[in-house]
């Protein structure tokens, strides 16, 4: 085993600065995602090939690189969690700068896709590099064994492959490719890094042509291509059955393909017809002809702006696969409206089990796909991995799947799906027909999973980490329970808070509950943890009763839910125990003010922050203006008189703007969240780092904050204010509604007009907020803007 200065063995040396070498989209795309982790990298490229052999020029010589930096700050959805990270990245380029690497603990390759390129590229790495130093390979269509071809004993060691997926910030699978001889200390400490600092999920793949995300992926795609055509349906009927109703991203099958590029597409199918000269249905890969007729017109998708559908003057069209030519989008008014209304059936795997039963071209079309995706998966255990679980997993990171292939399989039904297959001379693994003859009935079953390989039951390997609440919660009922939350005891003195309510919005019972689980934790618990399930932690307030209330001049009513909002979210603040919040996705409007609460936040790095409520005609109404203000002034030490017209401009804007942070590291920059509250790059590791966080604040000698006061610029404060929103309004940036809305929230965060005369208090702020909510809910503009999204029948969000 091989250990570096110090002693220690070389798998657990921390990787700390990465070279990545091409600088193309994936290769620009994992350089950003190591910034994100705090990784310093060194990206290098060719040296533009039409560019004077002669020329010196530094930056012109860099400029591919360069360029690619360029594109990653501009890049949306952003490739950085905050634009600063960009700075951590130097550029460079293969001729001048490639000994460079010998100071990286890990280089990753992700030049072009060609053999011999990339052997010459290894060669030189050999000589330049020591054995302390890990190569890795993105590639996704060539074998370690031929790469390496030329390679020695050592080199060999530690290589690997770590295939990214793209876009390589939002997408959790990282597949990990071991070659014949990789040192087991090398696999381990890339698997740490990939798990623990990137927050990736591991699956460990076999050196075979795509992996297998991209196998069973590609596979799926492509069937579903075929069977559209033997089926005689159209792109929008396919899309409208395999998107959300089959478990699958609601960009389904066609709409993915124009995201990812059918360039791409093409690729990895080409790929495997190619390579895959034994698969059982090799002849799935082949291109159809309208699809191959549409790549050598560059009608590629989203990067060429059309593809499968493109948008035109004439609104959203689709591509005929019989005409080879554009339509206005139409599609099955029967099948689309169905659809949408399995799509509506929260548990994944109940709505895929309704959308097989359902009668007719849905339920038919469904049950091909998905029984051909399932065998197909069955057949690969062996050979692209050694599990199902590295097939679920999978699928489930790599493309978004709710549920992976053998899920789905344990959703229908083990046995009654196993049955339905053999009856349609579906052709099965013998592994999968010896499961079926010992009497197995799932799967996944008791914390087991079937092992295809083994042919018996063995333990699922679980990370504490990944404790979700359903494992952690005591007992078999909460301690605290109302219509819209509930509070679990989850051990070492921690009271867990989950609301139940559509999107986690905030209404009375779950705001209820926040002031009820904030005093039974003074009794009896040590520490709260706010922790929602779901894609979102909190959308802000439910606003339908505000719209109501507002139609119906019930000022009462909305002056109550006020109110007892913004005393929850104090009562958090100054309570006796710590309260944590683990905020995840989006966290708008009183899902930030619910944050703002807490004495500390461990969010998601994908936690989309900010005030949004300037959107529906209103300012934030639970404490917002009070605590994003005070937030911004908290540092300021006592008795140091300070201008506040500089903080309080800045939360003006933040607010008046609908400024959302769209990553935690962002929300920290914009002081949204404090630079001490933590990040979880691995979501299913945030409720135990959240508990973790709050039981270190209980067991430290926590005490509740005081209560500060600041003097805040009045009068005069408002007055500039005001000019700065009329100039807006001069020049049409602005409509005379959201001056009337910002001139109210001018009021607020000034401290009203006499807020220079004194110092200003929590309460007075909080008198500012409930008069201006109030007065803005009386608004006709306002209520009509409520009043337009409460006649589409669905809860107002803020």
């Amino acid at each position: 085993m091989a250990h570096f200065p110090g002693g220690r063995d070389v798998s657990k040396k921390p990787i700390r600065k990465v070279a990545v070498l091409g600088a193309g989209v994936m290769g620009s795309g994992i350089a950003a995602h190591l910034t994100n982790a705090g990784i310093p990298v060194l990206l290098l490229d060719i040296v533009p090939p039409d560019l004077d052999p002669k020329e010196k020029s530094k930056a012109k010589r860099d400029a591919f690189a360069a360029g690619a930096l360029k594109k990653l700050k501009k890049a949306k959805p952003a490739a950085f969690f905050h634009k600063g990270n960009a700075s951590m990245i130097t550029v460079g380029n293969f001729d001048d700068d490639l000994e460079k690497v010998a100071d990286c603990d890990l280089i990753i390759e992700a030049i072009i896709e060609r053999l011999d390129i990339k052997q010459s590229l290894f060669a030189k790495l050999e000589k330049i590099t020591d054995d302390n130093t890990i190569v890795a390979s993105n590639t996704s269509g060539l074998r370690i064994v031929d790469m390496l071809s030329k390679s020695g004993a050592g080199f060999k060691k530690r290589f690997l492959i770590t295939h990214f997926f793209n876009p390589p910030r939002y997408m959790k699978l990282l597949e990990l490719v071991a070659g014949p001889e990789t040192d087991k200390g090398i696999l381990d400490r890339i698997a740490d890094f990939g798990r623990n600092v990137l927050g990736k999920g591991i699956v460990w793949a076999k050196d075979t042509p795509n992996f297998v995300a991209n196998r069973v992926g590609a596979h799926s795609m492509m069937k579903v291509i075929h069977l559209m055509l033997e089926k005689g349906l159209s792109p929008e009927d396919v899309d409208a059955i395999t998107g959300t109703p089959m478990g699958h991203p609601r960009s389904a099958t066609f709409r993915t393909g124009d995201m990812v590029g059918l360039d791409t597409l093409g690729h990895v199918v080409k790929n495997c017809y190619e390579m895959l000269t034994d698969d059982e249905d090799r002849d799935t890969f082949k291109t159809p002809e309208f699809v191959a007729t549409m790549i050598e017109r560059k009608q590629l998708g989203n990067k060429t702006r059309g593809g499968f559908y493109k948008k035109s003057k004439k609104g959203i069209e689709v591509l005929d696969p019989q005409t080879g030519e554009y339509r206005p989008k139409a599609g099955n008014q029967d099948i689309k409206k169905a659809c949408k209304s399995i799509a509506k059936v929260e548990d994944p795997a109940a709505r895929i089990k309704k959308l097989v039963a359902t009668d007719g071209p849905i339920g038919d079309f469904a049950w091909l796909a998905l029984s051909s995706s399932m065998a197909y998966s069955a057949n690969r255990v062996g050979e692209v991995c050694d599990d199902i679980i590295a097939i679920d997993d999978g699928m489930r990171w790599g493309y978004n799947w709710e549920l992976g292939p053998f899920e789905t399989w344990d959703a229908l039904g083990f046995r009654e799906t196993y049955e339905r297959m053999k009856s349609d001379g579906i052709a099965l693994p013998a592994s999968i027909v010896k499961m079926y003859d010992s009497g197995a009935t799932a799967f996944y079953k008791d914390g087991n999973y079937y092992d295809l390989q083994k042919a018996d039951y063995a333990p699922l390997k679980v990370d504490a980490r990944e404790a979700t609440l359903q494992i952690l919660k005591r007992g078999e009922s909460p301690v605290l329970a109302n219509n819209g939350a509930e509070a679990w005891d989850i051990g070492d003195g921690v009271l867990a808070v989950r609301f139940k309510t559509k999107m986690n919005s905030l209404e009375p019972d779950n705001i209820q509950m926040l002031h009820d689980a904030t005093a039974k934790a003074e009794e009896d618990f040590e520490a709260v943890v706010i922790t929602n399930g779901g894609d979102n932690f909190c959308v802000g307030a439910n606003l339908f009763l505000v719209a109501v209330a507002s139609s119906q001049k019930k000022w009462d009513d909305i002056k109550a839910l006020i109110k007892s909002y913004q005393y929850a979210t104090q009562r958090m603040k100054y309570a006796q125990v710590p309260v944590v919040a683990a905020p995840f996705g989006m966290t708008l409007g009183g899902g930030l003010e619910l944050c703002y609460g807490c004495d500390s936040v461990q969010a998601a790095a994908e936690t989309y922050a900010g005030l949004v409520e300037v959107g529906v005609g209103l300012i934030p109404g639970g404490a917002g203006t009070l605590n994003m203000l005070w937030r911004s002034l908290e540092t300021v030490p006592d008795g140091m008189e300070i201008d506040t017209y500089a903080h309080v401009t800045q939360v003006f804007k933040n607010i008046a703007m609908a400024n959302v942070a769209t990553s935690a590291q962002e929300a920290q920059q914009k002081n949204y969240f404090r630079k001490s509250d933590g990040i979880s790059f691995d979501k299913a590791r945030l409720l135990h780092e959240a508990k973790q966080r709050a039981i270190g604040l209980a067991r430290s000698g926590y005490h509740p904050p005081q209560a500060r006061e600041y003097v805040l610029p009045g009068e005069s404060g408002i007055a500039t204010l005001k000019m700065m929103v009329n100039t807006l309004v001069a020049g049409g940036y602005a409509t005379e509604h959201d001056a009337l809305i910002a001139n109210k929230l001018a009021v607020v965060l000034c401290g009203g007009v006499s807020g220079a005369a004194g110092p200003v208090n929590e309460d007075r702020m909080l008198e500012l907020e409930c008069e201006a909510f109030l007065s803005l809910c009386g608004e006709a503009k306002s209520q009509a803007r409520m009043q337009a999204m409460l006649t589409t029948k669905k809860p107002l969000r803020n």
